[in-house]
């Protein structure tokens, strides 16, 4: 009971606290802090230097700030004002809400915390209590990229498809609403939106099977307002009754071939970007890839599949269509469209244009007209090799003969991982430059032969192999793999979207870099998956700073003001799908939590003690397996497991104490003994002696780790 009492006497001061900042107080009978957010404070929120109102700091979703008392030329004297350790070592991708002098964010596993802005302390935690098993429908970590505040509340997704409204005062639940069918791997990682007392939300799935579509739900009640499915469903269920029903068949279903595309939802899932544009009364949506990724077998290889790798528009009220543009007609590399959608006034040819601008995976920086959806410049921010350039009269991409892999493997780059992930970029104004966190990485394409479907796991309909004989690599496979180990890389992007060019680039030897930030002070921050933190200058890219913070910095960080005094935060925790999926060449041990850090001139605050932890030690049991139990093993592993033990964010099954243990593997991987800690049980894909094939592959390569290291290895 103290420590309750305890816990509400922290939340009155944070009230309290919040009261003081706003002008509000004692007798006062205007709302203060969240309270206090509605339409209008949204729409100024450019010229509130003081706090970041929305994922994008302003409805245009540019990420600058005009504040200025951290500079160029006093950059050297940042330093940690504060630190806040989070509860999970799992990736933190959120960019946090500041209003009023407190800080709301969401962290890894769709939990909600109420931070003071200026000495980071907390003030309360949310914990939607999710359904661990749910994370192993999450493609890519059990993130979550933020929350969205309004009158009163702050709103958040769930892991497990709920969209939640919390008191921004009490941290207490007002309500929650189901959003998704719970049955299907439907997931929610994104940032709510909120405008005109309406909460938007999209979802997550379309690697393992699902149809995308965007909801508007009441921000009082939480009542179902509209809601556009992105794709067409079964022709044989009729009308969703939805805002997307006449567009769907008009527009939509014409450009779909077969029955194969609705057996496994079609995908389309919009899980990114959103963006309320005030200005012409329409909301701006980006739409994902397609499920499966392979049109040869989603779409018989024909047709565009609208509205797949489009940002669309639609009207606010209502949710009808109003125009879309779609970046990859007939999408079949899992070139998403969901990337950030900023909204801006350039100066082009001599005529001011409203614009969309867009850097989405396909490498491809594009300028759109948003007052119709007409496609305006299109040219390379990273390298790709899929096409020769977008036709400039059309808007619609010239592919490479062979880059849709339809006859034979293709090595394509970008890959799916994109030259541009949901790290956040930036723009500012006054240097007229996007700051944008790019990367190369190259995969090899090739149609699944036979494609098994393995209902809520990974259905790509692509086979992703050793890289063959294909021009510009060696001939030893052992070379081949090292050369496309060579062509990963990242780099920070200073671009020109009037010009369509690169201005100046910072290169990275990893491709999964943070989100940006550009402010006044001619600043760019930048985190690094390294665990740097870092500061450049806008106009000509000069290193002016850094931070090691001993964890990954993926997220996009912020500037707001607090009495006074300009603060810089971001969130930092290595996750997502890389971290899941591929080893990194210097995480040699285990990942601590997650922090959130705020940076001030001359700050004194100091970040937790850092003591490495080295990562187990192989203990591979010394029974005698078949080769074929390891070859049973090697495959299902690399059917369900590689996805998510591929990296340093979840165990590493080479190093577990389980295979040691066949009875305890069994009743982890088959019984669900640590479902509530994400790894569901696999009995509905896997029969027990597969299972143990799995530890068979596993211990021999245990073996093999032990042996590398003994030798001083990895």
């Amino acid at each position: 009971m103290a420590r309750q009492a305890a816990h509400f006497a922290m939340v009155a001061l944070g009230a309290l606290a919040l009261a003081g900042c706003s002008g509000g107080g004692a007798g006062s009978s205007k709302p203060d802090g969240v309270a206090a957010i509605d339409q209008a404070r949204l729409d100024n929120a450019d010229s509130d230097a003081d706090n970041w109102l929305t994922y994008g700091r302003t409805n245009a979703e540019q990420r600058f700030s005009p504040l200025t008392q951290i500079n160029d030329t006093n950059i050297g004297e940042l330093s940690p004002a504060w630190a806040l350790e989070l509860d999970t070592t799992r990736g933190q991708e959120a960019t946090p809400i500041v209003v009023d002098g407190i800080m709301y964010t969401s962290t890894a596993w769709s939990k909600v915390v109420a931070v003071d802005a200026a000495t980071g302390k907390q003030l309360w935690q949310f914990d939607p209590q999710n359904d661990g098993a749910k994370a192993a429908h999450a493609c890519c970590d059990v993130v979550n990229r933020g929350v969205a505040v309004w009158k009163g509340k702050v709103y958040v997704g769930t892991i497990d498809g709920r969209l939640i409204a919390i008191d921004a005062k009490t941290g207490k639940q007002v309500w929650s609403v189901v959003t998704v069918d719970q049955k299907k791997p439907y997931t929610i990682t994104g940032a709510p939106r909120v405008f005109k007392d309406k909460v938007l939300i999209g979802n997550s799935g379309a690697e393992l099977g699902v149809r995308g579509y965007i909801t508007a739900y009441d921000t009082e009640t939480g009542k179902l307002v509209w809601r556009f499915y992105t794709v067409p469903g079964n022709p044989k269920d009729g009308p969703d009754g939805a805002a997307s029903d006449d567009i769907l068949e008009k527009l939509a279903r014409p450009t779909w071939y077969g029955d194969n595309y609705w057996k496994l939802g079609g995908g389309g899932t919009v899980w990114d970007s959103m963006v309320y544009d005030k200005e012409l009364n329409q909301l701006l949506i980006g739409v994902g890839n397609g499920s499966p990724w392979n049109h040869k077998w989603r779409s018989a290889g024909k047709g565009d599949n609208l509205f797949l790798s489009s940002i669309l528009a639609l009207d606010p009220d209502t949710g009808k269509y109003k125009w879309h543009y779609q970046v990859n007609p007939g999408e079949t590399w899992d070139y998403t469209a969901t990337q950030q959608i900023m909204l801006a006034d350039l100066k082009i040819d001599g005529k001011m244009r409203k614009v969309a601008m867009q850097a989405p995976k396909n490498g491809f920086f594009y300028v759109i007209d948003r007052t119709n959806g007409k496609f305006i410049s299109a040219q390379p921010y990273a390298y790709q090799n899929w096409a020769v350039g977008i036709d400039q009269k059309t808007g619609r991409p010239i592919e490479k003969p062979g880059a849709r892999y339809e006859n034979s493997p293709a090595l394509i780059i970008p890959s799916g991982i994109g030259a541009h992930a949901w790290m956040p970029m930036s723009y500012s104004p006054k240097t007229g430059l996007v700051y944008i966190p790019a990367m190369e990485h190259p995969l090899v394409y090739s149609d699944a032969k036979p494609f098994e479907i393995h209902p809520g796991r990974w259905n790509t309909a692509v086979s992703f192999l050793d890289p063959p004989k294909l021009p510009g690599l060696p001939d030893t496979i052992e070379g081949r793999r090292k050369a496309l180990e060579g062509m990963v890389k990242g780099k920070l992007v200073a671009y020109d979207p009037v010009t369509q060019k690169s201005k100046w680039e910072i290169k990275r030897d990893w491709p999964w870099n943070g989100g940006t930030l550009a402010t006044a002070g001619n600043l760019v921050f930048e985190g690094t998956a390294h665990g740097e933190f870092e500061a450049y200058s806008a106009d000509n890219g000069k290193k002016l700073w850094a931070f090691q913070t001993n964890r990954g910095v993926l997220a996009g960080p912020i500037t707001y003001r607090v009495n006074g005094e300009q603060y810089v935060a971001v969130m930092a925790g290595y996750g997502g799908s890389m971290g899941m999926a591929s080893g990194t060449p210097f995480m040699k041990n285990k990942m601590p939590n997650g922090l959130i850090i705020a940076f001030k001139l001359k700050g004194t605050g100091k970040l937790p003690a850092y003591t490495p932890i080295p990562k187990d030690k192989p203990t591979p049991s010394d029974e005698a397996f078949t080769p074929a139990q390891i070859a049973t093993g090697q495959k299902f592993f690399f059917t369900y497991c590689q996805i998510c033990h591929g990296g340093p964010v979840n165990p590493d099954l080479k190093r577990s104490a389980l295979l040691r243990d066949k009875d305890a593997f069994q009743q982890v991987v088959i019984g669900g003994a640590l479902s509530q800690n994400g790894m569901a049980s696999f009995k509905d894909y896997l029969k027990p002696e597969e299972a143990e094939g799995i530890r068979a592959y596993l211990n021999q390569r245990a073996k093999e780790l032990l042996a590398e290291e003994a030798k001083g290895g990895k």
